[in-house]
């Protein structure tokens, strides 16, 4: 289960009704709030209309991280830059 201080969830009831959040940013302090109340992955997915893994990668990440793991994407690979 997800325990969560009370300035993150007033960081994350911020995020998750703030008009000028980024989509992606709202998604996640909505999963992560419902994880803190004890929900299951399968239950907030059907809510939230994602998937069970985006759940649970979400929530892993919040567990591990905190907030700083929430709010910016994870470094991913790509094109080598050709000079």
């Amino acid at each position: 289960s997800i325990t969560v201080t009370d300035d993150e969830r007033s960081a994350l009831t911020k995020w998750a009704r703030g008009r000028r959040t980024p989509a992606r940013l709202v998604l996640r302090a909505q999963i992560v709030l419902a994880a803190a109340e004890g929900r299951e992955n399968k239950d907030i997915a059907i809510e939230l209309g994602c998937t069970r893994r985006t759940v649970g990668t979400w929530r892993n990440r919040f567990a591990d991280a905190g907030l700083a793991g929430i709010e910016q994407d994870a470094p991913r690979g790509g094109r080598t830059p050709r000079v």
